[in-house]
């Protein structure tokens, strides 16, 4: 995956995390050092592109970070977070953070995830996750872990690095029309059959779980170009093989041979073509905000 850095400095960047630290005063009576970060970001749908094509986070942003010392596999509870929901919200280009961040001591290695949107998360191994396709933004979830394990220097600059990386799927749905129906017609709605919109989330292995008995609905497309173009979040899942375009007053349904792919980071594009008797797939690909697979074939039947 492609991925730019963006480097804040150390006084911008004081994301203060107001720790329940059991050693304030670090190491023989050290005054405790902000914990600095720098991010990296992938490539993401909900952050503005500048006129180089850079990606960025925007003015008002807010994440939420988390820190620990101890097992670098083993999340914390909330009890042990040296850092617990620490909100940094971006502003006049600095990350102002709500409560101070600052490091335990200079002798434990600390261990980080960040999530955006902001999340108050009691266990971040199994954390509640719905999706609101009205809220493409907000179901967009984006996860930062850094296990490496960090101490800092009390002589030199440290900075975390967070690497965001999106946790949930993408579908995207190209239409396209045979010429019996002389022109563009109007697209009443897309959806997709069997979708579920509750799931756990492991925030420091970035791994989607759905329940066995997770109720399942259609979900609607949302229009990014009227007629033409359909997409939304989904969350990572399989079961998910037809999708049903309304067009006046029938349905025009294409079934996938297997489960169409929606995997955790990766976004989906499906290429149909509409005809008044059928629809044609023309192509689906899987890109991981990035690149992937292709695969070609199938058709549809009108109900």
């Amino acid at each position: 995956m492609r991925t730019k850095t963006y480097l804040f400095a150390l006084m911008t960047m004081a994301l203060t995390l107001g720790s329940c630290s059991d050693n304030e005063s670090g190491i023989g009576g050290e005054a405790s050092k902000y914990i600095t970060v720098s991010t990296t970001i992938g490539n993401m749908t909900r952050v503005a592109t500048d006129e180089n094509g850079g990606q960025k986070f925007v003015e008002g942003d807010e994440i939420s970070v988390y820190a620990w010392t101890g097992d670098a596999i083993v999340a914390p509870e909330t009890s042990e977070r040296v850092v617990n929901n620490a909100i940094n919200k971006l502003t006049n280009g600095s990350w102002v953070s709500t409560p101070q961040m600052l490091w335990k001591n200079n002798r434990d290695k600390h261990y980080f995830i960040g999530v955006y949107p902001t999340a108050a998360i009691s266990d971040l191994t199994a954390g509640e996750y719905t999706l609101d396709v009205t809220k493409q933004e907000a179901s967009d979830l984006l996860v930062a872990v850094n296990t490496d394990g960090i101490s800092y220097n009390a002589d030199e600059q440290q900075t975390v690095p967070l690497t965001f990386t999106h946790v949930m799927s993408k579908l995207i749905v190209n239409l396209q029309y045979r010429n019996q129906f002389g022109g563009t017609p109007t697209v009443k709605s897309l959806v997709i059959q069997n979708a579920v919109s509750d799931a756990s989330v492991n925030f420091l292995t970035k791994t989607v779980t759905i329940a066995t008995d997770a109720a399942r609905a259609d979900q609607s497309l949302l229009a990014t170009k009227a007629n033409e173009k359909y997409e939304s979040i989904v969350i990572p899942q399989n079961g998910i093989s037809k999708i049903v375009i309304t067009i006046g007053d029938k349905q025009y349904i294409y079934t996938h041979p297997s489960d169409i792919k929606l995997e955790s980071g990766k976004y989906t594009v499906v290429n149909l073509i509409v005809g008044r008797d059928e629809i044609i797939l023309g192509d689906v690909s899987i890109d991981e905000w990035g690149e992937g697979d292709n695969i070609s074939g199938g058709e549809a039947q009108v109900d």
